[in-house]
């Protein structure tokens, strides 16, 4: 075994554990920064209303300040993608995530509902993502993101017409 191997080895996986704690550090400092902006999210109210829309599955792609569809929110667990359910209900939207928090968006905060072809880094197919931008408590409006595993339930979302 050859000692240049070994060093040249181990300074790679110091490169590497350096770049991932760059990284890390990054991400906490995003958060830190957007804190203020985001604040606390609603909470999820006992009675969520009658049900309008039915559970969708897909996947929660993430929240972004809006308008830009990169500025991914750090804050939380908002930054997490997850497997969610989707479904609207008489007082709002409810994301239920898999392994982390729901998101409860009320409709008074609702501003829009339209597709796009990517949000938070994600970028899908003309049209392959649902965003939801809607104003939290703190005055700042966000875009969140969710791919559907069935895409043809997005007219109903977007225009409330039957797919």
């Amino acid at each position: 075994m050859s000692w240049d191997r070994v060093w040249l080895t181990a300074g790679f996986v110091l490169v590497w554990v350096l770049l991932v704690a760059l990284m890390y550090w990054g991400w906490k400092g995003r958060a830190k920064r957007q804190q203020d902006q985001v604040g606390e999210l609603p909470a999820v109210p006992t009675d969520l209303g009658a049900q309008l829309i039915a559970p969708s599955t897909g996947l929660y792609v993430g929240s972004t300040l809006a308008p830009s569809w990169q500025n991914r929110i750090a804050v939380g667990d908002l930054g997490h993608r997850a497997n969610c359910d989707l479904a609207r209900y008489e007082h709002g939207i409810l994301m239920e995530r898999d392994g982390e928090s729901p998101i409860w968006i009320p409709n008074e905060s609702i501003r829009a509902i339209r597709t796009e072809r990517g949000l938070a880094g994600k970028v899908m197919t003309k049209d392959g993502v649902l965003v939801i931008r809607w104003e939290l408590p703190a005055g700042t409006e966000i875009d969140t993101g969710f791919r559907g595993d069935d895409k043809s339930v997005y007219p109903i979302w977007v225009n409330g017409e039957k797919a």
